[in-house]
Parts: structure tokens; C-alpha cells; sequence
């Protein structure tokens, strides 16, 4: 493509522009929910997101004729590599029209970026960590994104592939359905675990917030030690989650388990408000609550989104104990579904523990990787 020009951005105005092309690509995608402007400044702003202390990050335009076609992040997550003892980057925030000598630009600009970096490998789409969205969307297109979850269209597929990248992990999206849950072999067992490993459950007590968020800290940071890609999450990092996550939480979907008065596991479920969401068609804050509190009855699943039990204690069944607590209380609030997302393909523990409450995989996710 004669005259394309990909560009770190370098203003507000650009800041703007980077966020406003999803509306470009997006505007004839009628699942596709439309995010809120603030939250996007917010995640990409490396002076105030605490993510970026610890990372280096880059974002680019793709312009044509003064036209924006394309957008990127590349990101180096120095923890990330610490951690994991890996020397790899990440690309994120990738959108871009139907063009592979667009993408082949983006991707070419976050490619010398890293390799400038002394970087070996590309990863992704993370946006821009595992802590927040990832993966990019390769079966369920039909079907809207549940709250911090990912959507795209089905040619990003053909583009990120044809550059050169290979799968690395996928990640499974898993439907719970109400009717379906509490099978007599499922609710025995819950019975039987309880019972014999001496399991106590509680919900989140919004009253000492800080508090319950410090026990959260905890188990996450050890929960997710092992698991492939997880990165422990800094006190600031995961004290501004909790703040914006503060307001739309239920505290009964957020499940303490406790064993011999420790708690060992957590669960944490967030109704859906990507459903109302979608109703806010320009993104600006004030709408967005006006449909939150106008359409909030129009929720009826809640997403799963972390669920997790600290490594001595995996084997006494407290995982699958939460799952089945979580719709428990979800049903007592009247929601009829459940999303668990996302979940590792060789989680075997979360995997057996979704299909055990005849979960069926609606969507499916794809983190790719290259050598550069």
C-alpha cells in the first residue's frame, strides 16, 4: 500500500484516534460491545496505570492518506520475564482492517521495537497484560464478549497467521446454564467434599473491603504462581483493580473458601455489564451509567473470572466447591447463566471441574507466538 505510514503515537489527540478506530472496525459487528472511553485512556496511560512501572510499552498508528487503518502495542512486561526467566515480548491492542500489508506493518514495527530491545521472542495479543484482556477470538463470533473479555473479527486470524505466528496456548470460554448445573452426582459430591475436608464458605464482606482485598492478594499470588504466562500482580497493581472493579461488585459472587479458619481459595464473579454496555453506542462515561442503571435487569449471567485454590491445598476439591457456590449464590440472585472464562486448555482441574457442571465451550481463544 503506497503512502502507509505506521507512527508511535506522540499526543492526546493520537491517544483519541488510536481508541476511536475501533469504532471503525467495529461499527458493522452487532456483537461487538463498545468499551467506555475512559476505561481505554485509563489502561493505556503508562503514566497512571501501575502496569506500566514495571513495563515498557509503545503504541503505534497505521495512517493511510491521513486515514487511520491500523493500530499496535508493543509491550515488554520486564516481571513477565523475571518471572518466567524468558527474554519475550508482547504485541497487543491489535486492530486493523482487512489488509495483510497493514498488519505486516504493525507487526513489523513492534517486531523492531523489541529486537532494538534485545527481545528474542513476540507473544500475544495481550492488552496489554495476562492480568487484563487476552487472546484473540477464533470461535464464537456470534456471540457478544462477557465483561473484560475480547472480541474481533474472524479475518484477524488470516493476518496474525500469515505474518508467521504459531499457537502457543489456547484459552476456553466455557456456558453455564442453571437447568443444567446441579446434577445428583455433582451436588452429592459437593456434599461429600464439604463434609470430609472439613470446607466452610463465605462471601466477601464489603464493610472491611480492604481487607477481603488483602486475603484476594494473597491467594491470587499463590493460586496463579504455577499457571502458564500468570504474573504476580504488584500491591498497586492490584490495589487499582480492586477500585475499579469496587463498583459493580456482588459481594455474594465473590466466594471466600476456608479451611480450619485459613482461607485457601477465592472465587470472583461480576455480572455481566457488557449487556447494558452495549446499548451505549459512543462509549462516553455518563451514558454508559445511564444504561448500566437503566438496563441493569437485563443481566442475566455473571463471568467467572478468577477462581482459584492456593497449591497445598488443589487436591481437596475446594476449586469445584467454588464453582458450585458461585451458582449457587447466582441463582439466588436470579441469574440464569454462567460464564467461566478464561480457562488454560491443559487446566485439567478447571476443565473437569466446568464440564463436570456440563459446561459446554461456546468460545475459543488463541495466544500465538514467533521467534524474531
Amino acid at each position: 500500500m503506497d503512502g502507509l505510514i505506521v507512527r508511535p503515537i506522540s499526543s492526546k489527540q493520537d491517544t483519541i484516534a488510536f481508541i476511536r478506530f475501533l469504532w471503525k472496525i467495529y461499527r458493522n459487528y452487532p456483537a461487538w460491545v463498545p468499551p467506555l472511553m475512559m476505561d481505554r485512556k485509563k489502561l493505556m496511560d503508562r503514566a497512571k496505570n501501575p502496569f506500566y512501572k514495571h513495563a515498557d510499552a509503545e503504541f503505534f498508528l497505521a495512517e493511510h492518506e491521513g486515514e487511520v487503518v491500523g493500530r499496535i502495542a508493543a509491550i515488554i512486561n520486564h516481571n513477565h520475564n523475571k518471572e518466567h526467566s524468558e527474554n519475550i515480548g508482547f504485541f497487543g491492542f491489535f486492530e486493523c482492517i482487512n489488509d495483510q500489508t497493514v498488519a505486516n506493518a504493525l507487526f513489523d514495527s513492534v517486531k523492531k521495537y523489541l529486537q532494538e530491545h534485545g527481545v528474542k521472542a513476540m507473544r500475544g495479543p495481550v492488552n496489554p497484560s495476562v492480568n487484563d484482556e487476552i487472546g484473540l477470538l477464533i470461535e464464537g463470533f456470534d456471540l457478544s464478549p462477557t465483561v473484560m473479555m475480547t472480541y474481533n473479527p474472524s479475518y484477524y486470524i488470516d493476518l496474525i497467521e500469515k505474518y508467521g505466528f504459531k499457537k502457543a496456548k489456547d484459552l476456553y470460554s466455557y456456558f453455564l446454564d442453571q437447568k443444567k448445573v446441579y446434577t445428583e452426582r455433582f451436588n452429592r459430591a459437593h456434599e461429600l467434599v464439604k463434609q470430609r475436608q472439613k470446607l466452610t464458605f463465605r462471601t466477601f464482606d464489603m464493610k472491611h473491603f480492604h481487607d477481603e482485598v488483602d486475603k484476594v492478594k494473597d491467594v491470587y499470588n499463590k493460586a496463579w504462581a504455577k499457571n502458564w504466562g500468570a504474573v504476580q500482580m504488584t500491591d498497586e497493581e492490584f490495589d487499582a483493580l480492586a477500585a475499579d472493579l469496587k463498583p459493580v461488585i456482588v459481594p455474594e459472587l465473590v466466594i471466600f473458601a476456608e479451611k480450619e479458619g485459613k482461607t485457601i481459595g477465592f472465587a470472583l464473579a461480576l455480572p455481566d455489564i457488557n449487556v447494558p454496555l452495549k446499548y451505549n453506542k459512543n462509549g462516553y462515561l455518563l451514558t454508559g451509567l445511564y444504561h448500566l442503571f437503566t438496563k441493569k435487569k437485563k443481566i442475566d449471567l455473571v463471568r467467572v473470572i478468577v477462581l482459584g485454590v492456593i497449591p497445598e491445598y488443589l487436591n481437596t476439591g475446594a476449586g469445584a466447591a467454588l464453582f458450585y457456590e458461585t451458582a449457587v449464590n447466582a441463582r439466588k440472585l436470579g441469574y440464569k447463566y454462567g460464564e467461566a472464562s478464561w480457562i488454560l486448555e491443559d487446566n485439567e482441574r478447571m476443565v473437569k471441574s466446568a464440564e463436570a457442571m456440563l459446561g459446554k465451550i461456546t468460545k475459543r481463544f488463541r495466544i500465538y507466538e514467533m521467534s524474531i
